[in-house]
């Protein structure tokens, strides 16, 4: 299975992986973690850049184009190859955080932006996507409580996180695979209910799921 996790900055999506992972090598299953961007040497020198905030001259296009990249590499070289041995793939982010952020919180236009994730991603598409859902209030209170200083696009501004959780809500309307898991909940209630839905999936399937 690929499993992606998706969410505005701050909203708890890297625990979630953390606490889901540990949850399936109890049960003995192949694993392989990676984060977005990232997840292979060169993703990672990308990685590097996107986020570098001396980098703040960086153009949205120029941004959406190195995410494309980063993910290209990290499909062809970790995505696929470990979906072809049976492993549940575990993804911090995907094709979808470009269509929200840079699509969206950017303003590209959107069905490019789309086109071209679906060209790069090919036929590593997410059985499920839990999107932690959190109000941009509490995105600027847990940014305020962080103790390491925002990268990049971290930094943005309120109006920019506004349009990329539209876009968010737009692609949750539009995808079943999408589900929409309330981020204000404890993380052990979160972590509950991303088990009981993968669990329903895996004996249901994508269509039954919500039976």
């Amino acid at each position: 299975m690929f499993i992606t996790f998706e969410g505005l900055d701050f909203c708890g999506k890297s625990t979630q992986v953390k606490m889901l992972v540990e949850y399936l090598k109890k049960k003995n299953k192949k694993i392989e973690i990676i984060r977005e961007p990232g997840g292979t040497l060169i993703s990672e020198k990308i990685r590097e850049i996107l986020l570098d905030n001396k980098n703040s001259e960086m153009s949205e296009i120029t941004e959406m184009l190195l995410f494309a990249g980063s993910r290209s590499q990290l499909v062809d070289e970790k995505i696929i190859p470990k979906l072809n041995e049976d492993y549940y793939v575990i993804s911090d982010r995907f094709l979808d955080s470009s269509i929200a952020y840079q699509g969206y919180g950017r303003g590209i236009d959107i069905d490019f932006v789309t086109k071209l994730q679906k060209f790069v991603v090919k036929n590593a598409l997410p059985d499920l996507t839990f999107f932690i859902d959190i109000p941009i209030s509490e995105v600027e209170k847990r940014k305020n409580e962080n103790e390491i200083a925002p990268d990049r696009i971290e930094s943005s501004e309120n109006n920019f996180y506004n349009r990329v959780l539209e876009g968010y809500n737009k692609i949750a309307a539009a995808e079943k695979r999408f589900i929409r898991i309330d981020g204000l909940l404890t993380r052990e209630q979160i972590h509950a209910e991303i088990v009981k839905v993968l669990n329903n999936y895996e004996q249901k399937g994508l269509e039954n799921l919500n039976e």
